[in-house]
């Protein structure tokens, strides 16, 4: 909501304020009474703080104490949160919804915290749920047949199929960013190029301090190369409980979506329970494809973040 909109909701509670009072003090006859009219009306505040976004909320907590105190409430954060992410809402969280919205909306990405030097752009997709521990990572924006088998060897049916089934997932919303950094990030010593990066994560990892201190990292789940002309580069992220449902059949139908030959700014769609991005490709020699999944330590031991990149060769 911008501030002229902010602006004249406060200014309409003022003026009912002022009107009510001088109905109070001059109309003695008047069956009419305002004494239980409250100019700090807590049911109503929280109806129009339901209206604003995250900078508004700031605004009108910090007014007064009363305010600080109404807007400061965890509820209306996570209905600020879910709204303006536009997700399901999880059954656990670990941080306050204040904590998340910020974490969320504070314009930072996973290169904000290492590897400053190699970033280059980046790209918010949006947010997702995912409500079982599996997914399908893939390269290519069309399904292999049989799903079960890229269950066994991660590397190989990477290799084989571009795509694996990825397990022991922490649940809940997932935020998707597109990356475009400098190479030799992907330890290709022969690269002097860029690479795109389709980068998924936890809504809760940037507030984990075993993210921040460096202690998690990445781990490669698989990569390959493809030594021919590849016309794009894609990437997908499926909850596999919904890789049927409707919602994922309108990201695998490319044709609505896809940007036309020649146009070569990135695409990208979301759903409710996935994530795609395509980027078509000038003439080339191929792409060296790398699966990379970070998970936190210790009895969880979840996987917290995916990566799926993207090298021409």
């Amino acid at each position: 909501m911008k501030d002229s909109a902010f602006s004249s909701i406060i200014l309409i509670f003022e003026e009912y304020y002022r009107i009510s009072e001088n109905i109070r003090k001059c109309s003695t006859r008047s069956s009419y009474t305002v004494e239980n009219f409250h100019r700090y009306e807590e049911d109503l505040w929280i109806e129009v703080a339901k209206c604003l976004d995250g900078k508004d909320l700031i605004r009108l907590a910090v007014t007064n104490r009363w305010f600080y105190r109404l807007i400061m409430e965890d509820s209306i954060w996570k209905y600020a949160c879910l709204r303006d992410m536009q997700v399901l809402s999880p059954h656990h969280v670990s941080f306050k919804w204040f904590q998340l919205y910020a974490s969320a909306f504070d314009g930072s990405h996973a290169y904000c915290f290492r590897q400053k030097e190699k970033h280059i752009d980046w790209m918010r997709i949006g947010a997702f749920f995912i409500e079982t521990p599996s997914a399908v990572l893939t390269e290519k924006l069309a399904l292999p047949s049989k799903l079960m088998e890229l269950e066994e060897d991660h590397n190989r049916a990477i290799q084989l199929s571009g795509a694996c089934i990825l397990t022991d997932i922490r649940t809940g919303i997932w935020i998707a960013d597109l990356q475009l950094v400098r190479c030799p990030v992907c330890n290709l010593n022969t690269c002097e190029g860029t690479m795109q990066i389709l980068d998924v994560r936890h809504l809760e990892l940037f507030l984990e301090e075993s993210f921040r201190n460096g202690s998690w990292q990445f781990e490669d789940i698989g990569s390959h190369r493809i030594e021919k002309q590849s016309n794009s580069a894609s990437g997908g992220v499926f909850d596999y409980k919904h890789i049927h449902s409707p919602c994922t059949a309108g990201l695998l139908n490319t044709s609505g979506w896809l940007a036309d030959p020649g146009d070569w700014q990135p695409r990208a769609r979301i759903s409710t329970h996935a994530v795609a991005v395509n980027t078509n490709l000038q003439p080339n020699d191929g792409l060296h494809v790398r699966f990379q999944a970070m998970r936190s330590k210790g009895s969880d031991g979840k996987v917290v973040s995916i990566r799926i990149s993207q090298q021409l060769i």
